[in-house]
């Protein structure tokens, strides 16, 4: 009997070499992308990893699993190596062409779901730099009755926001254009809400960012001119024209930049200006009215 017969590798032994593996290389969530990684090599739910730790793995499995351990030492994310990521309790597909929905944007959909209380049965909502489509299919999921429009600079960010919308059951209520934020629209289009996740870091700041950011998600999604708030100046410039009086504003912006968005919204013309946190208690999420007349 060959000493690999004797101590085969375990669920409970690769685990254990791979946290410490990743530990070793500063990845602070090293046991959980270790057990994750694990799971997607199996086919079975993370709790399976954890009830069974004396599982033998078969040499196919072992080796799937070594090469998903090579592309996260290189700090690959684990949302791009699983292919999925969840997002306001809904199992969302992303790729490289897409930003990683984060549970920070969930603050997003929150706030545009309590501020659009008296909307609740109809309205048209306009999401720009939608991405994957998390916010703008999250919310066409939560407002069925809502008409949904998500617009996006790259083609392949819509591929995979028209996938998402497939899978997750929106595709009836919700559109996909391609452009430069509004560019795409029709000139007499207006909307009841419009939201945005804008690229809000400053240039410079990108190349500070941790590798598994700034080495892997797409930088159009991620920069943000020399200040941060280049497409948000923008965003807010078209939003005047395209919202009904009365209409929801709703942008996230990066943590420490309320005050100076806040005042970009006012000078606008917009009304009764909040700022919401986020899970972590930063600020997050800067809303307002349109002017009512």
């Amino acid at each position: 009997m060959s000493e690999r017969e004797r101590d085969p590798w375990t669920v409970g032994k690769v685990v254990r070499w791979a946290t410490d593996d990743f530990r070793g290389r500063g990845i602070d969530s090293a046991r959980l992308d270790a057990e994750l990684l694990l799971a997607m090599v199996l086919g079975v739910e993370r709790m399976r990893i954890i009830i069974e730790p004396e599982r033998p793995l078969a040499t196919d499995e072992l080796a799937k699993y070594r090469e998903l351990i090579r592309r996260r030492r290189a700090r690959e994310p684990i949302a791009y190596l699983r292919g999925e990521r969840e997002f306001y309790g809904r199992s969302f597909r992303v790729s490289s062409d897409v930003l990683i929905p984060r549970p920070d944007t969930e603050t997003l959909v929150d706030v545009v779901l309590a501020r659009s209380a008296s909307r609740s049965m109809h309205a048209r909502l306009l999401d720009l730099c939608t991405g994957s489509g998390c916010v703008a299919i999250t919310i066409a999921r939560e407002r069925p009755n809502w008409h949904v429009t998500g617009v996006d600079l790259s083609e392949p960010a819509l591929r995979v926001a028209r996938d998402n919308a497939a899978r997750l059951g929106a595709i009836w209520n919700v559109r996909w254009l391609v452009g430069d934020l509004s560019a795409p629209l029709g000139k007499d289009e207006r909307f009841e809400v419009l939201t945005a996740n804008p690229p809000y870091i400053p240039d410079a700041e990108v190349e500070t960012l941790e590798p598994d950011v700034r080495a892997f998600e797409p930088r159009l999604a991620l920069a943000g001119g020399p200040d941060g708030l280049d497409v948000t100046r923008r965003v807010i410039t078209d939003a005047r024209r395209l919202l009904v009086p009365g209409g929801l504003l709703a942008l996230e912006i990066m943590a420490g930049t309320s005050d100076a968005v806040a005042a970009l919204v006012r000078e606008a013309g917009f009304e009764d200006v909040a700022v919401a946190r986020d899970y972590g208690g930063n600020d997050r999420v800067v809303s307002a009215l349109a002017p009512s007349r």
